[in-house]
């Protein structure tokens, strides 16, 4: 039986309430609940396997891991903490887990949708401050349906599909930017470019991977294209967005708001701008986090696993 540790499985069971049975029965499994950059190398040694989430792990390190490391798997959709580069260099499989979080990531972003169009955020901000003026007044706050809205969703995969689904029963119309083919193919929305999809939608939300050509993809030239009315969405990776434009735009009433899952720097600094602004609804990169959605990927991890150790990786992302 192949040797296989979890360097930092707090990142995953911070609740202490996952059952890792389905890892340990395809591999003798270790598990440390975190490692610093100078355990890694002790933990690695003799294992066959090695499992992170959100660790980085950067090209020197997988240059000093020993000849028995044949597989690593992020426990998660993005991979952008791994050098995998480094890790083909030395014959390291890499896989990641797509796909399990996809419809929790999904409720979250068309959550922030409906908050952000009934102005919850503010309602309750207003009664934190002991102002009852939406209840004894007439409403203070904006409110409006969104059914018949453009919703532009900036990556068809997984997730953006899920976000499609559940927006179109909602009566969204639907513009797409994804340049895949299989995206393309379906006719209940429409695919555009990025300048279109940011001037047309009331609603953006991003959920493509991380990427040199994402990173910043949202700055101040783009986030003047959208509508002064429109809210942006971003529960895919922080730094899609280049966050001190973002909030000079909201500032100055480039867009009306925003709902983030995400941050350029998680967490945000204490003086960061982002916690106070009542514009911007702020989550703590929630979206992947729902038990249900955390068991779901270990269940994936072990097929992984078995897959790899039977001549038949999947989800091979170098």
């Amino acid at each position: 039986m192949k040797n296989a540790v979890f360097l930092n499985a707090s990142k995953l069971d911070f609740d202490g309430k996952l059952d890792f049975a389905p890892l340990s029965d395809r591999c003798k499994f270790s598990l440390f609940g975190t490692s610093t950059e100078g355990q890694i190398l002790a933990r690695v040694q003799d294992q066959t396997i090695v499992i992170t989430k959100e660790l980085p792990v950067g090209k020197d390190l997988i240059e000093a891991f020993p000849d028995t490391i044949k597989l690593m798997i992020e426990a998660g959709t993005g991979f952008n903490n791994l050098d995998i580069a480094a890790a083909k260099a030395r014959n390291i499989t890499v896989c990641n887990v797509p796909g399990y979080s996809s419809e929790a990531v999904a409720q979250l972003a068309i959550t922030l949708v409906l908050n952000l169009s009934s102005s919850l955020h503010l309602q309750q901000r207003m009664l934190f401050q002991k102002n009852h003026d939406n209840f004894t007044k007439h409403l203070q706050v904006p409110h409006f349906e969104i059914q018949g809205k453009t919703l532009g969703v900036i990556g068809g995969e997984a997730i953006g599909r899920q976000v499609m689904k559940t927006a179109l029963a909602l009566g969204m119309k639907i513009l797409v930017c994804d340049p895949s083919p299989k995206v393309a193919e379906d006719p209940t929305y429409q695919v555009v470019g990025l300048p279109e999809l940011l001037r047309k939608s009331d609603f953006v939300t991003l959920h493509c991977p991380l990427t040199p050509d994402t990173k910043h993809m949202i700055n101040q030239d783009t986030l003047q294209l959208m509508k002064p009315s429109a809210y942006l969405i971003n529960c895919a990776r922080g730094p899609i967005i280049k966050e001190e434009d973002l909030v000079k735009a909201l500032h100055m009433g480039v867009i009306a708001g925003a709902g983030l899952d995400v941050q350029e720097i998680e967490p945000p600094a204490p003086e960061s701008p982002l916690y106070a602004m009542p514009n911007i609804i702020l989550t703590p990169h929630i979206g992947w986090k729902p038990f249900e959605a955390r068991q779901r990927l270990i269940g994936i991890m072990a097929a992984i696993i078995e897959g790899f150790l039977s001549g038949q990786p999947i989800n091979v992302v170098n």
